[in-house]
């Protein structure tokens, strides 16, 4: 038989399910592995789908998604200052997918990929699936993660092709600035680059501040590809729907690429999803309440209860901690094996988001406050004994 293609071979798995795949068959596990609400999704969004269902609405749609949610998204920019139109949208299956037609549309073999170190997993593999090159630049604890400006530029060169950022960030609950996005983007326009800026999580913050994105600094309504969706803000991560805003061109090469990848997105979810834009927005409010006394318990434990050995910033959005754990004088890996093997308890080790990521491990606080408790109380018996 013939090899595999490339790609494949090539390809590493997620860290994320390889620490949860090991915690299968063990008992009594608490988890802080995946980056999913444990909320139901709202009832006015199910009923949606539910309507539509029973109305019949079990046909194709077109490649870009139905006209009325493209045009509830665009709308959602403009009240932004964000001048789109529903030809600026395409409608994806999931957040993911929008990653990937981005990187089918923008990415040639050969061209390089600027990514932050630590990163979301997927980044790395979306270029190196286009024969792209990944070109990583480290983000540090000190900077709170955010890309230095001088270490961007010095990684540019004549094949840079693009910049692939996301705030607030997973891995590390993240949030740049606004001096930080004006710096980039100013960066971007002198190199001619485009960003593709990944804000699943910006209704997920903890500032009395509105969220900036990047596409509205000066030059970059038309470099920019904002990618985001439903399943975090929604509670609907199931539901596999996402979507992509960029300048018309390349949307519209997404949407030829959308032909070829799954057609169509289901039209219950997507009316669904216009439920989700266009309904009552208290169960987010709701839900980012509750995450907010998640976070303060969680960070709490952390820098209280373990006996200095673990020290954790504070992230200001997402669901996420990337609490340091150098003192404990373990890897991130070993933290991580032992953790499981000897208290149940998944954590993700930051090496699975870069070699940067060392030092670190990744916590979800997108579960109960109950189960945060326990997670803390196990950890700290863990570190107690080393």
């Amino acid at each position: 038989m013939k090899e595999l293609a490339t790609r494949i071979r090539t390809l590493k798995g997620s860290a994320i399910r390889r620490m949860v795949g090991k915690s299968y068959g063990m008992d009594n596990v608490i988890s802080f592995a995946l980056g999913e609400p444990d909320f139901v999704t709202p009832p006015h969004i199910i009923d949606a789908a539910i309507k539509a269902l029973k109305e019949g609405k079990t046909f194709y749609t077109p490649n870009a998604g139905i006209p009325a949610l493209r045009d509830a998204i665009a709308d959602s920019y403009v009240k932004r200052g964000m001048s789109y139109t529903r030809d600026n949208v395409i409608i994806t299956v999931g957040g993911t997918e929008a990653l990937l037609l981005s990187a089918l549309t923008l990415f040639d073999e050969g061209d390089e990929v600027i990514v932050s170190n630590p990163y979301w997993a997927n980044y790395v593999g979306l270029a190196t699936e286009m024969y792209a090159t990944p070109v990583l630049v480290d983000v540090d604890e000190k900077n709170d993660f955010m890309f230095d400006p001088e270490e961007l530029e010095k990684a540019i060169t004549p094949k840079t092709k693009a910049i692939m950022m996301n705030f607030p960030s997973n891995p590390t609950g993240a949030l740049a600035t606004r001096e930080n996005l004006e710096a980039i983007a100013k960066i971007a326009v002198a190199h001619d680059l485009y960003v593709i800026t990944d804000e699943m999580y910006h209704r997920l913050l903890y500032t009395d501040d509105a969220f900036v994105s990047l596409a509205e600094m000066p030059g970059m309504k038309e470099r920019a590809v904002i990618v985001d969706g439903f399943s975090k803000t929604y509670a609907m991560t199931g539901w596999r729907i996402g979507y992509a805003v960029g300048n018309k061109d390349v949307i519209a090469g997404m949407i030829k690429m959308q032909e070829s990848a799954v057609s169509c997105v289901f039209e219950p979810v997507q009316l669904a999803a216009l439920a989700a834009i266009t309904g009552d927005q208290q169960p987010v409010a709701d839900m980012l309440k509750k995450y907010k006394e998640r976070r303060a318990l969680i960070l709490n434990g952390l820098n209280t209860m373990m006996d200095g050995k673990i020290t954790c910033r504070e992230p200001l959005g997402a669901f996420y901690v990337f609490p340091n754990i150098t003192k404990t004088g373990l890897s991130s890996e070993e933290f991580c094996n032992r953790l499981l093997e000897e208290q149940h308890v998944v954590a993700v080790p930051g090496t699975g988001f870069g070699s940067n990521g060392e030092g670190f491990v990744r916590l979800s606080y997108a579960t109960s406050e109950e189960k945060i408790r326990e997670g803390l109380l196990r950890i700290q018996s863990f570190i107690r004994s080393l």
